[in-house]
């Protein structure tokens, strides 16, 4: 019976090694994604200033680990915008901007995605910058990990030249969360039965 038990020992061990290996790689993203139809600025009779802010509600409670952003719009020159996401608790981290005193000329974000785990920053890359790309330096979306997501999301965008505008498409957040799978507590919790109950004495 002792070789028995120490079978079930092993196989216990085995259980909580897989358990604790598949928590750390059962991080769901959920994906929210909001379509609009905003003029860049808000008032195209005065072609510099804000848009109107785009917002969207995480119905959802998630602890963040990780959020990445994808962002399409169209604008005449993407050099003059200044673009910034804001999550429920306030908290902004700057995505891109350029500065205003060099000029630059392009067009248009089509499917860009911001992602501090990229391989190529955004100042690095040209219009209409389609890929993932790290924010604008030295900023981060880490920024928001630990934050829940529930609640209001901005996107807040600054048109800081006269004579471009453009139209925001649509905005959306990819959010992971470290939640480990049910099955993954499960395996856990088997395992530790199998460690902690108690051994017949013979």
């Amino acid at each position: 019976m002792e070789a028995r038990d120490a079978v079930q020992r092993i196989v216990a061990i085995f259980a909580i090694l897989a358990g604790a290996w598949g928590g750390a790689y059962a991080c769901p993203v959920y994906t929210y994604r909001g379509d609009f139809d905003l003029p860049i600025p808000a008032n195209p009779d005065d072609t510099s200033g804000w848009m109107a802010d785009a917002v969207i509600e995480v119905s959802d409670h998630h602890i963040i680990s990780d959020l990445d952003i994808s962002i399409s719009l169209t604008h005449t020159n993407v050099f003059d915008l200044q673009i910034f996401l804001q999550s429920p608790t306030g908290t902004r981290r700057c995505l891109n901007m350029y500065n205003l005193h060099e000029f630059l000329k392009g067009e248009n974000y089509t499917q860009t995605i911001f992602d501090d785990e990229a391989e190529l920053a955004i100042e690095q890359a040209s219009p209409p910058f389609t890929g993932r790309f790290r924010p604008v330096k030295p900023y981060k979306l880490s920024g928001f990990d630990k934050e829940d997501s529930f609640g209001l999301w901005r996107l807040r965008i600054y048109d800081a030249w006269h004579w471009d505008t453009g139209t925001l498409n649509s905005f959306e957040l990819m959010i992971t969360t470290p939640e480990p799978a049910t099955a993954t507590l499960l395996t856990l919790g088997a395992g530790l039965l199998l460690l902690l109950r108690p051994r017949r004495c013979r």
